[in-house]
């Protein structure tokens, strides 16, 4: 997961999922939480985040969407 406070989601997310796909690390799960607009949550999806979860986030939930998430959890 990666939590951003000061905006850095649009180079530092995008950045580390390159690093994770040169390093053959296409199946793991990226998750964002933190201060992010809404309209910049596309582009993050778009560049390979699975879920993003802001402020007020119910934390049983955002829990819960994460297990669903991870391979091998949906048994």
């Amino acid at each position: 997961g990666v939590s951003t406070l000061a905006g850095g989601h649009k180079s530092l997310v995008p950045e580390l999922i390159e690093h994770l796909r040169a390093a053959g690390l296409e199946d793991v799960v990226v998750v964002c939480g933190g201060v992010i607009p809404a309209q910049d949550y596309q582009a993050l999806y778009d560049a390979g985040v699975h879920a993003i979860f802001g402020p007020g986030s119910n934390i049983p939930d955002a829990a819960t969407q994460v297990l669903k998430l991870i391979p091998g959890k949906n048994r």
